[in-house]
């Protein structure tokens, strides 16, 4: 499978036709990231990237507990996300269904692994879609660029609760 190359950070790869794997590493402990990426106050500083301004982020972080994320986008519409939590493993594991508004019947499972090394975080996050042509369509809507710039805001973010 081909790799594409979205920040100078994040990878994007293509493990099996129905999935999209994202490998980045963070310079910050990996509780700090896992806090990061599970605060409603933290998801709303970095989760849009460049792509407009987080107006909601609801988490409900137990096993059966459901998220929603919403976002202004650039030309004034929303979008919106939400899913149901799986597995919650602090701080090294979450497993969650993904399903973007407008497409309702195409669920997604998330799979974010958060690794020790040495002070630092190897992310992972393996997304499983239902089909080859659904994980093609988000690849075409820049879903891996998009992710790609969310991270790097995040690694801003991290840079910044480790300086406070």
């Amino acid at each position: 499978m081909g790799t594409m190359a979205t920040s100078n950070t994040a990878k994007v790869t293509l493990p099996t036709d129905t999935q999209i794997l994202i490998t980045r590493e963070f310079d910050a402990p990996r509780h700090l990231v896992y806090r990061a990426y599970t605060t409603p106050e933290l998801i709303k500083r970095w989760w849009s990237g460049e792509r407009g301004e987080v107006t909601s982020a609801e988490v409900d972080l137990r096993p059966g507990g459901t998220w929603r994320y919403v976002m202004i986008a650039h030309g004034s519409f929303e979008v919106a996300f939400h899913g149901e939590y799986h597995e919650i493993t602090p701080p090294s594991r979450l497993v969650f269904t993904e399903i973007f508004e407008p497409y309702p019947d195409s669920v997604s499972l998330v799979t974010a692994e958060f690794g020790d090394e040495d002070g630092k975080t190897r992310f992972t996050v393996t997304v499983g879609y239902p089909s080859l042509q659904v994980r093609d369509m988000v690849l075409a809507s820049g879903m891996d660029k998009g992710a790609g710039i969310s991270y790097d805001r995040l690694e801003d973010l991290l840079a910044e609760l480790q300086r406070s």
